[in-house]
């Protein structure tokens, strides 16, 4: 019988200068030390629709972190980032930030999440006015930012430019920056992922300040943040518009079988055991 594999479904340390609790997030534990700094444990929970799955997934969690350091440490020329070190493959240290309470989510394509509200007949999305006639997969012709809310705990929420504004999330000034920037690291992250073959479809940057500065921090261009499709079945079936989906890397998948199997982080809904 093969060994089972070890996951790390959760943590909690007595770090040196460790501030307050560990905060448990959807998949990262995280520690504050001093005012300073922040240790991130990417552990090996998956998470859909805003909700924990029970089962923890084997080397997830070192996946998702190497993969963001890699996006953090060749976009610095971009915007400077939180991150200041990598100890271990499932840990981050780095600059304790104050964060923005919103998601810049930015999308090239019209699929998933967007396509959903799409054919359920809305034609408006966090303040973006989306054309009648678009079929699932087309490409925008310029990719739209579609923000959500950040939530401590429970479903992010989908908000405007102009509520954000609004309920003091961000200025006017700071959120036209954080659209440039996030504009800026989708180009880069779309060429980086082309030069592999691949589609980078849609993702989600998060944003905090530091001594007056905006800095990128939490993960970035990971499995668990971004939508991958591989180039050539995306191109081919654009063409087509017949038999196999693109093939994809992403989590949509899990979302799919969770959907099929009538779950869709609704109240009242049991989360089924993948």
């Amino acid at each position: 019988m093969a060994k089972k594999v070890q996951t790390i479904s959760t943590t909690n340390f007595k770090l040196p200068n460790q501030v307050g609790p560990v905060f448990h997030g959807k998949v990262r534990d995280t520690y504050k030390i001093g005012d300073k700094y922040l240790v991130a444990v990417a552990t090996d929970r998956i998470s859909a629709f805003d909700v924990i799955l029970p089962q923890a997934i084997p080397y997830k969690g070192q996946v998702l972190n190497q993969v963001a350091q890699h996006f953090l440490e060749t976009t610095t020329d971009i915007v400077p980032n939180w991150l200041v070190e990598v100890p271990d493959p499932n840990v981050s240290i780095g600059l304790l930030c104050e964060p923005f309470k919103i998601e810049m989510v930015i999308r090239g394509c019209l699929i998933g999440y967007a396509w959903r509200h799409y054919q359920a007949g809305n034609r408006s999305l966090c303040g973006v006015t989306l054309p009648d006639g678009l079929q699932e997969y087309d490409i925008f012709p310029e990719p739209i930012i579609t923000p959500s809310t950040k939530a401590d705990e429970g479903h992010d929420e989908d908000i405007s430019a102009q509520q954000i504004v609004k309920q003091g999330l961000a200025s006017a000034t700071e959120f036209v920056e954080l659209s440039r920037l996030a504009r800026a690291l989708f180009k880069r992250g779309q060429k980086m992922a082309a030069q592999q073959g691949l589609l980078l479809a849609d993702t989600k940057y998060e944003f905090g300040r530091l001594d007056g500065q905006i800095y990128l921090i939490d993960e970035v261009h990971t499995p668990d943040s971004s939508r991958y499709f591989y180039q050539e079945s995306y191109q081919t079936y654009l063409k087509q518009r017949s038999g196999e989906r693109p093939k994809h890397l992403s989590k949509e998948f899990v979302r799919e079988w969770l959907m099929a199997n009538g779950f869709q982080g609704k109240s009242g809904q049991t989360v089924p055991d993948m």
